[in-house]
Order: C-alpha cells, then structure tokens, then sequence
C-alpha cells in the first residue's frame, strides 16, 4: 500500500522492514560496522551534559544507543525503530546495558516521520536526537527531520550521519554501491544537507555539516537556541567502544 504521494503507507514499510532484518538482526552490529561510516565520530561529538535526554530515531538494534550511554552515563536514553524484529534485538541490548552499566534505555516502536516521542516517553524535549543511517531507508525522509526538529528542546541539537551522493567517487564505484545499497531498500538521500540546512533556517536553528570520504556520507548537526522562533514548516520544502548484538 501506498500513500497518495506514492511513498509507502507506514504499516507496510514496517513490514518491509521486518522482512529484510528478521535474520539480518542477528548479525547486523558486526558486519555494518564496516562501511557505516561516522557513526562514532557522531556520538562522540553529542557533548550530552548529566541528565540529558537523548533519543534516537531509527535505532535499529541499540547498538549507537548502548555506545552513547557508555561515553554519557548519567543520561537517559530512548530509541524508536519501525521495525518490531530490529527492536527486540534493541531491548536485549538495553537489558543487557541495565544490567551491566546501570544504564536506563527504553525503546517503543514507532514511525520516525510520525512518532510523537514526548506522548510515548513524557518528555516535553530531547536534548539531543541522532539519526544514524535511518534517513536514506525512510520514504518520506524530509518529514523526519521536520518531526525531530519539532521534537529538539531549547539548546539541543540533532545529529544526523548517512550516506552522501558520493560525488568524488568514479562512476563505476558509485553506481555499484547504490545498486548493493538498494538490494537493503536504502536509497542516498536527495540533498540531505540542503533540506536539513533550509528546516533548520526556517525553525531557527543553526547548522553545519561535513563532507565524509568524498562525499560517501554527510554529517550533519542542527542546533536550536535556547530562546527559539516557533517552527512553520515552509511548502516548498520536499576508537569508541565497540558493541555487538
């Protein structure tokens, strides 16, 4: 099923989902961590001070969850995943952070483009908010980034890594990674840093953004002010420690 903009309905993207990680999530932490690029260099960069709520939208198997927790300890951490395979592989490693680290985690499932986190996890704002490689996999990526703005208390931030358009790399090399990468359903965001630079504009936060290998992946971090404007979203706007499951 899709919807009248021809992306596919949330309840059938979950399902998709389920499909392609029901045996996948079982060794997805090991083998990902080859080629998605700059996910440690993202968390390590978080600066999440004691007592900060930290979310992550599109949190697969708490695998970044678990790393942030053990470079910030005394804050709390929450993740949503559409996917109810990838999120039982996230709560065994919430458990397993509980019971190791004392670390709280706490997961639900939910659509990234649509999740009313505050409802689900009664906080107002999140301090920080990560979306890790989730974005290029969600069909409607730009209302993603909309709702985690919406979601982003006053002096927090969001930190945002996937894939680029890979423009310095041959021609050959670049067509054969985005054919393997459809193969995952992922497809490289269409000007992610010029969507996420222009809502960030227009919610008044600030930006920047890094160029990683090329232009293989992006990293982007929007920041809101602790005094922010109210968001109106415009109509033309289309060696850490290592973790495993």
């Amino acid at each position: 099923m899709t919807t009248q903009s021809g992306l596919l309905a949330p309840e059938t993207h979950a399902r998709a989902m389920d499909r392609i990680y029901r045996w996948q999530r079982h060794f997805y932490n090991p083998t990902r961590k080859f080629y998605l690029i700059g996910r440690d260099e993202m968390i390590a960069s978080l600066g999440a001070q004691p007592a900060a709520h930290v979310l992550e939208l599109g949190c697969g198997t708490g695998r970044n969850l678990a790393v942030a927790a053990r470079y910030f300890p005394q804050s709390t951490f929450y993740g949503v995943d559409i996917s109810a395979q990838m999120l039982t592989s996230a709560r065994h490693m919430a458990q397993r952070e509980k019971l190791n680290h004392g670390t709280s985690i706490v997961t639900a499932q939910g659509d990234a483009s649509s999740f009313d986190a505050a409802a689900r996890f009664g906080v107002e704002g999140f301090d920080r908010i990560m979306l890790s490689y989730c974005l290029s996999m969600i069909p409607d990526w730009r209302v993603a980034v909309e709702n985690a703005i919406r979601q982003t208390a006053p002096g927090g931030s969001i930190h945002i890594v996937d894939f680029g358009h890979m423009g310095r790399w041959p021609y050959w090399m670049r067509w054969s990674m985005r054919k393997w990468l459809s193969s995952f359903k992922v497809s490289p965001c269409r000007d992610l840093v010029g969507v996420a630079e222009r809502l960030a504009d227009e919610a008044g936060f600030s930006s920047r953004s890094e160029c990683l290998m090329g232009g293989y992946a992006w990293h982007v971090v929007l920041q809101k002010p602790v005094d922010p404007k109210p968001f109106e979203i415009s109509e033309s706007v289309e060696g850490l420690p290592e973790v495993t499951a």
